[in-house]
């Protein structure tokens, strides 16, 4: 510990970054709606806990907060929720 400014110690801490972890989510659809995506991807039991995220910012669509339910998802895009990156892919 080192003294600061006002004589207390203080107190470093190490924080350690952990890497967003990779899934993809493979669709049969040209595209696949965010709420859609949330549920197919087991993230919420039902659309009305997808819209609560979705309104409560804690979704990022391609890096940005998304706060469109009914956002169109192509293969290529993804999002992010609670550091877990969920990629769409097409069905082959």
């Amino acid at each position: 510990m080192t003294p600061s400014d006002n004589g207390r110690p203080v107190r470093k801490i190490k924080v350690r970054l952990v890497p967003p972890e990779k899934k993809e989510l493979a669709i049969h659809t040209p595209f696949i709606k965010l709420d859609s995506a949330l549920k197919l991807a087991d993230v919420v039991g039902s659309g009305g806990m997808a819209k609560l995220l979705i309104e409560d910012e804690q979704i990022r669509v391609n890096g940005e907060v998304c706060t469109q339910r009914g956002k169109k998802l192509y293969p290529g895009d993804s999002f992010r929720y609670d550091n877990t990156d969920y990629v769409i892919t097409a069905a082959t």
